[in-house]
Formats: C-alpha cells, structure tokens, sequence
C-alpha cells in the first residue's frame, strides 16, 4: 500500500509570527489613522455647518429687518396721503371727496372673497381705492384691479368705484401702464405725495 503523506503542519517559525504581529500592528494604526482623518473630516463639517446656519441667521436677521422697515415706509407714504393734501388733489381734479380712512376691509375675513383697502376716499356717491406700494409694479397694478372687481362683488357697496395706486419708487413706464388700465398714479415727493397728471383723454375706469 503507498504510504499515506502526513496532513500534520509545521509549527510556525518566530519570523513569521513576529510579521503577523506586524502586519496586525500596521492594520491598526491604518484603522486608527483613518478614524483620526474622519474625526478631523467631520470636525470640518460641523465648523462649516456652524459657519452656513449663522449666515442664515444673519440673513433672516437682515430680511426681517428689511420687512420692518418696508412696512415703516408703506405707512409713512399712508400718513402723508391721509394727513397732506391729497383729498385737495383729487378735488382740484373735479372729484369732490368728502372722507377719507385707511386700512378698510371687505368681505368675509379669511375667504378668498376678502380684502383690505390701504386708503379709501369717498363722498356721497363714489368712493376711490387706493393700494398703496413702496415700490409699484405692473403686478402691483393688475393685483390693485382684481382687488377693485372683488371690493365691487363683495363690498357690499353700490356707489361708483375708480381707483388709483401710489408708491414711493414708480418708473415712468408702470405709471403709463397704470393710467393705461384707467387709475390714477400717487408718489411720494419728500414729505408729501402728489398725483401724478394723467394723459390727455385719460378716462378712470369704474365699476
């Protein structure tokens, strides 16, 4: 019979334990370096999200501030159309306004048939709304004439109804848009507001 080889292994010799060790040591100095590396990694993250989250706040900081002082401007231009002479302007103009108040509202609070008008004039038989923007566009204006149609559906007021737009910074092209679509334009001049003369043949448009 062939005689059987011997399955049995040769003991290790110390140079190969010794690189065992070795190679195990470097494994974890890699693994420890790399933990170093991400621990440094996320260190840099957290810095920059620290950095980003306080320029939000900054920003927000700045924006609110910016909506602070919107508002201040919107009502100052509103306090010098109620308090100045613009119930005179309108009169120079052949429309005899006899009152005049701010911030009205219509229709059911909290429905889309609701609104708000900045400054309202009115006499016996017409009344004049007035939006009123630091700095008007062609959106301030259509919006203004969608606010005039749901005050005639919802108002619950019969008189005659025109209106007019007014704002601190207003471009010549929105002011001839405006008067195109029938409303009288108001800026703010210094301390004042005045209208702006609407063009020859210039009709307000009513509802």
């Amino acid at each position: 019979m062939p005689e059987q080889q011997s399955t049995q292994q040769s003991p290790l010799s110390a140079e190969v334990i010794f690189e065992m060790f070795r190679q195990t040591d470097l494994k974890f100095k890699e693994t420890s370096e790399q933990m170093k590396e991400n621990d440094r990694r996320n260190e840099e993250r957290k810095v920059e999200i620290d950095r980003m989250l306080a320029e939000v706040a900054r920003l927000s900081k700045e924006n609110d501030k910016k909506i602070s002082e919107l508002g201040s401007r919107i009502g100052e231009i509103i306090e010098n159309m109620v308090g100045g002479d613009i119930v005179g302007q309108f009169q120079a103009l052949g429309i005899a306004i006899k009152s005049h108040s701010r911030y009205k509202t219509f229709g059911t609070r909290g429905t889309s048939e609701s609104g708000e008008i900045d400054v309202f004039l009115e006499n016996g038989d017409l009344v004049i709304l007035i939006e009123v923007k630091t700095r008007l566009t062609d959106d301030d204006v259509r919006d203004h004439l969608e606010r005039m149609k749901k005050y005639r559906s919802y108002g619950d007021d019969k008189r005659r109804i025109i209106g007019a737009v007014a704002g601190a910074v207003v471009s010549d092209d929105v002011v001839k848009f405006a008067h195109r679509q029938g409303l009288y334009v108001i800026i703010q001049s210094g301390d004042a507001v005045k209208i702006i003369p609407p063009p020859e043949g210039f009709v307000a448009k009513e509802w």
